[in-house]
């Protein structure tokens, strides 16, 4: 796993764009606050710079020629562990919730504010840095070492994105804490707005990996009308339980 960042100046950051011009304006942003740009045009030369000089963060635009993004993120994932953020020039919304499925931890729907990817840039890179101050969080067969960023289920390793870490840390911080969507991306996040679907999608993915059965969740429960709840100590599910 790669070391994060201590400082936007030691963070390396993959451009994959095949449009020139926002790949120039968006490395030229980024640059310009401190981080260290690699480009790449498309799929197989972004796996290349990847293989070569692993990124801190990846910058991805969804619709490339021949590999798309899906794909690359797919590839890169495989690889390692690395933040991705997602650029689609669609405003679909199945284009963005597909882009979250394959573990893209944020995305950006182009025409955008190059000012506002870089906070978001900043903002996931933030996320991802261990926290020192923190201690093992463990409950329900689940360890979060928030240190290390590292996590595990009963004892086997889980592969968790930046968000999904940061989710399941803070679902073991707050047992029993029903929260909505706008809560959880408040605290998450750290976005006072955004698409909920995000956490939908994040919710749904972290119950895959952390659920026996994540068609009926236990652990990560729905509230009706209100958001989810993490419950170590889950009462059983009945047979015509919902998941949202």
């Amino acid at each position: 796993m790669q070391q994060q960042p201590s400082g936007p100046a030691a963070a390396r950051i993959l451009v994959v764009d095949d449009d020139p011009t926002v790949a120039e304006v968006v490395a030229g942003y980024l640059d310009r606050a401190g981080y260290v740009v690699d480009h790449a045009e498309d799929g197989p030369a972004a796996l290349a710079r990847a293989a070569a000089h692993w990124p801190h963060l990846v910058v991805l635009d969804l619709m490339l020629p021949g590999m798309d993004g899906l794909e690359v993120c797919r590839r890169l994932r495989a690889h390692g562990p690395v933040p991705v953020i997602m650029l689609t020039a669609r405003g679909d919304e199945d284009d963005r919730i597909l882009g979250l499925e394959v573990g893209a931890d944020d995305y950006v729907t182009k025409p955008f504010s190059p000012r506002e990817l870089v906070l978001r840039v900043e903002s996931v890179l933030r996320r991802a840095r261990p926290d020192a101050g923190t201690g093992l969080l463990r409950s329900a067969g689940l360890t979060v070492d928030p240190a290390a960023r590292r996590a595990a289920r009963n004892g086997s390793p889980l592969a968790l994105t930046v968000r999904e870490f940061d989710l399941l840390a803070f679902f073991l911080r707050n047992p029993g804490r029903a929260c909505s969507r706008e809560d959880l991306m408040r605290e998450v996040w750290g976005w006072d707005f955004g698409d909920l679907s995000t956490v939908t999608v994040h919710i749904r993915r972290l119950r895959g990996k952390v659920e026996d059965d994540p068609a009926r969740p236990r652990l990560i429960q729905t509230v009706w009308g209100v958001g989810y709840r993490f419950d170590p100590t889950p009462t059983p599910v009945d047979a015509d339980g919902r998941e949202d």
